[in-house]
């Protein structure tokens, strides 16, 4: 299950408005650190399937919601539940790190 791609028009509906927790991948294609995280997000959404819903933002498309989120640096991986973000993690972490701080809100 690879994660869906989410626009600046898709957002609210896809993330703030979820059922279940949201991890928001915010990328971009020349970003190295983001292509390195890819795969542990990938993994990530497996091992959670059904428990949450990963997501994944181009912010060189969608410059609007990574704004109003205040992204300086990418990549960022930001836990939204309940239509609030709840936490965030800057950077390319190990998968035990992007787990341990999804495990708070399951």
């Amino acid at each position: 299950m690879s994660s869906a791609q989410v626009t600046d028009s898709t957002f609210k509906h896809e993330v703030l408005e979820s059922e279940v927790p949201v991890l928001v991948d915010f990328w971009a294609p020349w970003c190295g650190p983001c292509r390195m995280v890819a795969p542990v997000v990938d993994e990530i959404s497996e091992q959670y399937e059904g428990q949450i819903k990963v997501v994944k933002v181009n912010t060189d498309e969608n410059p609007s919601v990574a704004s109003q989120y205040g992204i300086r640096s990418i990549p960022t991986l930001m836990i939204f539940k309940g239509g609030q973000r709840v936490d965030m993690v800057v950077g390319a972490v190990p998968k035990t790190t992007l787990a341990n701080t999804l495990e708070k809100y399951l």
